[in-house]
Formats: C-alpha cells, sequence, structure tokens
C-alpha cells in the first residue's frame, strides 16, 4: 500500500478531499505551509492523524475564504477556519493565529506519507508545538499529544533543545 492511500484510509477520505485541498490552493495560487502532527511527521517518523494543520498567507486567507464554502464545509472559529467534506473524516483547520503567519515564507517542501506540500521549518514546528503544549485553553488530551510531539522532535533532533522552555521540558522527563 502506498504511503498517500494509507493516508487517505486512515482519515476515511472517500472524496479526495486532501486532492481537493490542495489542488484548490494550487489553482488559486495560495501561499501555505503544513503545521502540526502533519509536519511533524515529516520530520520524524509519521504518526496517524485526522488533522490537517495549514498556515495560509494572511492576504491569500482573505482572497479565497468565500471561494472555500462552494467545495467544503467551512466554519470559523477563533484562531481557524475549519473545512471539511462530506465522505471525509479529514479534518483540515486553516491557522488563523498571527503567530503562524512568518512560518510560510520560511517554509520548504517536503514529502509527508506520500505527498509533497510545503511545511513549516522543523524550527517553527517545535515552536508551534510549544505554543499549543502551553495553551490552557487547548483540550488535556491534545496538550498530551503536542508534548508526545516535542518529545518526537527532540528525539531526532536534540540541537533544539534549549529552544523548547524548562516548564515543558520537565513534562517530558
Amino acid at each position: 500500500m502506498q504511503a498517500v492511500t494509507f493516508w487517505k484510509a486512515v482519515t476515511m477520505d472517500r472524496t479526495d478531499m486532501l486532492g481537493d485541498v490542495l489542488a484548490f490552493l494550487a489553482a488559486n495560487d495560495v501561499t501555505f505551509c503544513a503545521i502540526g502532527g502533519v509536519a511533524v511527521n515529516a520530520y520524524v517518523e509519521p504518526v496517524v492523524t485526522l488533522d490537517l494543520d495549514l498556515v495560509l498567507a494572511a492576504p491569500d486567507l482573505v482572497r479565497v475564504e468565500p471561494l472555500l464554502a462552494g467545495l467544503f464545509t467551512v466554519e470559523r472559529f477563533a484562531h481557524s477556519v475549519n473545512l471539511a467534506k462530506s465522505g471525509s473524516d479529514l479534518r483540515v483547520q486553516l491557522q488563523t493565529d498571527p503567530r503562524y503567519a512568518a512560518f510560510v515564507d520560511r517554509a520548504v517542501r517536503a514529502t509527508v506519507l506520500g505527498v509533497e506540500l510545503p511545511v513549516a521549518r522543523v524550527e517553527d514546528v517545535l515552536q508551534g508545538k510549544v505554543w499549543a503544549a502551553l495553551d490552557p485553553e487547548r483540550r488535556a488530551s491534545k496538550r498530551q499529544k503536542d508534548l508526545a510531539d516535542i518529545a518526537r522532535i527532540l528525539e531526532s533532533r536534540p540541537q533544539l533543545r534549549g529552544a523548547v522552555p524548562g516548564e515543558i521540558l520537565a513534562r517530558l522527563i
């Protein structure tokens, strides 16, 4: 089984929402990058996730957000625009928190589970995971996953340990 087939099987993506999202972004010349668990998977051994977290260049998000409703169910939250599609359990979250904006310009091309896409640099992915792990409004189970992702990154890139606050390092031991 090819990696992309596995990814689509895990997300029950019977309608190719993944392909539709990526094709939409390409057709509309949207500058973006993956963050979150999918981005972690670009740098370490992959784990399963139903989420595809993306950051779009701010002007691109404003420009294409109205167009997304024609293809997907769109729901706006405080820090994201979430996309869904009947026939797929893939959860696409377009991050709107301005802290992530600079990640787009520094992104690199990477292959994640057989899909080539722009991915935030590992340093930026780690920073995003630190922000998420420290967010008291985030569900406890999500914060635990963020801690695990931080640990996975540090195991493969111990030189990044200095970028992680002591309170998080203490929770990893």
